[in-house]
This record gives structure tokens, sequence and C-alpha cells, in this order.
């Protein structure tokens, strides 16, 4: 089986039931796409968790080095890394309590889906949260 997004209905009802974002890749830079995606979601009311090994923390709150390291609950991963590093993204998020595994617009990968397709994780792949969002909620 091929790999094909939830419905609209799905992808809505994730965003409106989650309220914790661990945000891979995010940069501390302002003018990364990452950083404004999600600032925006801060701002829409989401609490952000930073996963990235090359930043301390990010708008003072601590950056956890890898999934794994997160302790907090989680609702939603939401990716920003090159599509080659989903399958171990989605390996660490397979051992995860999380309502959903998201890649951002131009992230998407076949064993990432292969990975999370068993469990009860939503997987939303090549799709922008911020854009979800805007047009769902």
């Amino acid at each position: 089986m091929s790999f094909k997004n939830p419905s609209k209905e799905t992808i809505k009802q994730v965003l409106e039931e989650s309220k914790t974002i661990a945000v891979v890749g995010l940069s501390d830079k302002p003018h990364r796409t990452s950083y404004q995606i999600s600032e925006a979601m801060k701002q829409a009311g989401y609490r952000i968790i930073p996963v990235n090994p090359t930043i301390s923390e990010w708008e003072g709150v601590k950056a956890y080095r890898s999934l794994s390291e997160v302790k907090e609950k989680v609702d939603i991963i939401n990716v920003f890394r090159r599509p080659e590093f989903l399958p171990d993204l989605a390996k660490e998020a397979a051992e995860m309590d999380v309502k959903a595994f998201w890649g951002q617009q131009g992230v998407i990968h076949p064993e990432a889906w292969e990975t999370l397709k068993d469990t009860e994780q939503v997987v939303i792949m090549d799709v922008c949260i911020k854009v979800a969002h805007a047009l769902y909620v």
C-alpha cells in the first residue's frame, strides 16, 4: 500500500485536539522557515518544543537534541528535515505516544509511512502545518 495523506477532516481533528508540537529541525534564526512556521503555530496557541542538537533553546524554551530525549507530552511531531532523515525519525516516533507525525511541505519518505502505518499515529507528509491550520481550523 502506498502512502496517502489522511482526509481534511482528520487533519482538522488532529490540529483541533492537539496542544503541543515538537518541531524537529527548528532553527533559532528568525529568517528560517522552521522558525517562522513555529512562531505562527505558537501564536495560534500551540506549545512548541524545539528538537535540534545545534541550538540550546528557542524563544526561551529548552531545546532537545533528539525526539527520544523529549519526556514531555507531545501531540504532534512536526519535521523540518530533509526527507532522507524521515525513516530514522519515524522509528523514534513509533516509540512515542503522539497523535501525529507530520512532515512539512517537501518532506516525505515511504519508509516513514511503512514504519508508522501500524501505529495509532496519523501520518501527514508534504503538507505545511501552518497552511493546514489556516485552511481547516
